[in-house]
């Protein structure tokens, strides 16, 4: 495996970007290291609140989250998820997959930092990833909160069909992504947001990739998109569901009406996980899928607030 790095001072400078921040080594799995880069904000012996995020985006998604969050008392911790961001970047699409990107979250969250009883706030791949380690790891997680998410799943008792061809809203997109010449995630901001991306918002998400070998993280996470029904995450996201089928602990879905990447993932989550039920659900208007982006000050109200309900 090779491992690339984005220059360690790609992202200084910008504006609203957290400043308490530092590389965390992991294994890579192949007797290497991967530099994990992490916001670590607020007081140390705050309660842990870990927000991750998904695709095509890094910790930068989160910045009008973590002051909110540090002022009302938490640790706050982002790391940018191996491939994105400022983390280290293995250099080739086959050194990505769920069960990989699920490992490295382990060994930074459990391993390194050691944390237990966070709240885990998830967006995109980072619901994926975030529930099943909530599911996995017992006792890491306490409550959860997903926006604009959910945890794929097949029913692993039904046979795979004979034909088995990727199909759904997102094959033509995966295909696309596979064989373009450049891949540039921050052209896509034009279709995760309801407004136009500033000149700020696409400086932002193109700092870490001076390079555009750099952004082979953010195409492999197309390439492990579900459109085949023996895609390899479905049998461990089974298990995981057999254990969130079970799991009384806070779960709240915050998503946004604008959303056209995963608009009903918040169904199978208030259906199926017992903390979700009577829990203040809410479709926030206004906001794509980067309502982080496009709506922060709704998104903090709602999610401050429930933070505080239930702590």
């Amino acid at each position: 495996m090779k491992i690339l790095q984005s220059p360690p001072d790609a992202v200084d400078g910008l504006p609203g970007y957290p400043t308490e921040r530092s590389w965390v080594e992991i294994p890579s799995g192949d007797g290497q290291i991967i530099r994990i880069n992490v916001i670590d904000a607020g007081l140390p012996f705050g309660h842990p609140v870990v927000l991750l995020h998904g695709n095509p985006s890094w910790s930068y998604l989160w910045r009008h989250q973590v002051g909110p969050l540090v002022d009302a008392g938490y640790r706050v911790i982002v790391p940018d998820l191996v491939g994105m961001g400022m983390s280290d970047k293995p250099s080739m699409l086959d050194d990505y997959s769920v069960e990989r990107h699920v490992e490295w979250m382990r060994c930074l969250l459990i391993d390194e930092l050691a944390l237990s009883g966070c709240t885990f706030v998830l967006h995109d791949w980072g619901g994926i990833i975030g529930m099943r380690l909530a599911a996995e790891q017992a006792g890491l997680v306490d409550r959860m909160v997903v926006s604009n998410s959910g945890l794929p799943w097949r029913d692993m008792t039904e046979p795979l069909p004979d034909d088995i061809d990727a199909t759904g809203p997102y094959a033509e997109f995966q295909e696309m992504a596979r064989l373009a010449p450049l891949w540039e995630p921050w052209t896509l901001l034009s279709m995760v947001l309801c407004k136009e991306p500033t000149l700020e918002q696409i400086a932002g998400y193109h700092a870490p990739y001076p390079d555009p070998v750099l952004t082979i993280g953010s195409r492999a996470f197309t390439q492990l998109l579900p459109t085949r029904p023996d895609n390899a995450m479905f049998p461990a996201n089974d298990e995981a569901w057999k254990i969130l089928d079970e799991w009384h602990k806070p779960v709240l879905t915050i998503f946004s009406d604008r959303d056209t990447v995963a608009p009903n993932g918040w169904k199978m989550i208030v259906d199926r996980i017992p903390g979700a039920v009577g829990q203040p659900h809410v479709i926030l208007e206004g906001g794509g899928h980067f309502l982080q982006e496009d709506i922060p000050d709704a998104y903090n109200d709602a999610l401050l607030s429930w933070l505080e309900e239930t702590s």
